[in-house]
């Protein structure tokens, strides 16, 4: 038994409650297991209870066994004087709880919750499956995915938001400079996305809007180390001058950093992606500012037409040709740019600025955008578990890295209804 089993158990009163007592053989009667405390002090405030013929209102305190009360000297600790009644899995003193000069009611637990329920919670918890409830999930009620998945995709969104008002604090509530970081993260994708924030974190807007796009194109290159050696082409060799000017100008970092070409297709090679982040960057672009006033994402994403320069047409590597194709940003860069950059933009600025109608603005994209693809996203499908749009892929993203990979269980609506369904009624523990 785990503490925090213990207090899910009592939080939502999983267990066999007909003819309650307490320790001492006096009736109890359970009208309100009140609300958890995250806080100093007891885990339960605003609980409502009856002992014999008496209502009690106060905190509930819960511990594995009834000597951790005094363990924690809790008897010397006045944030406990209000604790009304003390919830235990085992008794192992003869001795009760005290509160000052009051004795504390005990009730034991441990032959009152199903032996199922313990048995499927220590299964979840050993279980080396990537979702550890995935054999039941088929008996879980669509209404019950639907409202977990809303706020799934709330519980995400306010975390990117707490994110962006970090950044802001650094940038001095500079959304366009704040736009530009993430913008350059999700050009990097998994593998660059740390090094190309880096890189826009060494070039303000305030330097770039001032370029041209052979300029831009030469310091992002440049500040990922890849306009080192010796060129034959005319293209890069023209960048490299222009870069070893620029950096001593703006007096850049003497290191790259460094970006990667491993385990990625051609087309998300550094070279191109950052050659496409250079036409976006053209003039400084302003995206943050064409998020707010675009009426829809597809007026965003008509904006984001562009290709890498011709150069790039038959190369993906300087000095190295290809079969020719143009490297225009593909409808995945684009929709991607909107899940993780733009969307987040407008719900953080929407409730930094109490303008309910950007929050809506953002939910209503993620619904409209189509799903991700990748292998989270292709392993909650191979357990038939419904993902329509990109609200949905975002939903279970979340749900896969803070619920499931972590095994909180507990708080997961869809193991709370699975172990609250369980094999039967509470009456039958």
């Amino acid at each position: 038994m785990k503490e925090s089993l213990l207090q899910w158990i009592w939080q939502y009163q999983y267990f066999h409650s007909r003819d309650l007592q307490t320790t001492d053989n006096v009736r109890l009667q359970i009208l309100s297991p009140g609300q958890p405390n995250i806080h100093q002090g007891p885990d339960f405030l605003d609980a409502r209870i009856k002992i014999g013929d008496t209502y009690w209102a106060g905190a509930i305190e819960l511990h594995i066994a009834a000597s951790g009360w005094e363990k924690h000297a809790h008897q010397k600790d006045k944030n406990y004087r209000n604790v009304i009644l003390h919830v235990v899995w085992i008794n192992d003193t003869e001795r009760p709880a005290l509160s000052g000069h009051r004795e504390v009611p005990t009730l034991v637990l441990e032959h009152r919750v199903s032996k199922w329920l313990l048995q499927q919670y220590e299964a979840w918890i050993k279980s080396r499956d990537r979702v550890p409830c995935q054999q039941q999930l088929k008996g879980v009620d669509g209404k019950v995915w639907e409202d977990w998945k809303a706020q799934l995709v709330e519980q995400r969104l306010h975390r990117r938001a707490s994110l962006i008002s970090a950044d802001l604090k650094i940038n001095h509530q500079h959304w366009e400079e704040t736009c530009w970081l993430l913008m350059a993260k999700t050009f990097g994708g998994p593998v660059n996305g740390a090094a190309f924030e880096m890189i826009a974190r060494s070039l303000p807007l305030a330097t770039l809007a001032r370029l041209g796009e052979d300029q831009l194109e030469a310091l992002l290159l440049g500040q990922a180390g890849l306009l080192e050696g010796v060129f034959r082409d005319e293209h890069p060799g023209r960048l490299q001058q222009e870069f070893r000017h620029l950096r001593v100008k703006y007096t850049l970092p003497a290191d790259p950093l460094p970006a990667h070409f491993l385990r990625m297709r051609p087309g998300n090679f550094p070279t191109i992606r950052l050659a496409q982040l250079a036409k976006l960057l053209k003039g400084g672009s302003f995206w943050f500012s064409r998020c707010k006033e675009a009426r829809s994402f597809g007026d965003l994403k008509v904006q984001m037409e562009v290709a890498a320069g011709s150069y790039w047409d038959d190369h993906y590597i300087p000095d190295r040709t290809s079969s020719r194709r143009v490297k225009r940003l593909g409808e995945g860069l684009k929709d991607s740019l909107l899940i993780n950059v733009f969307v987040p933009l407008l719900y953080a600025y929407g409730a930094l600025r109490n303008e309910p109608e950007l929050l809506e603005k953002a939910m209503d994209w993620l619904k409209a955008l189509p799903a991700e693809k990748n292998i989270v996203i292709g392993r909650w499908k191979s357990l038939y578990v419904m993902c329509r749009h990109a609200g949905d892929s975002q939903a279970l993203l979340e749900l896969k890295k803070h619920y499931c990979d972590q095994k909180n269980c507990l708080q997961c609506a869809v193991g709370k209804n699975i172990l609250c369904r369980g094999d039967g009624p509470r009456e039958d523990a």
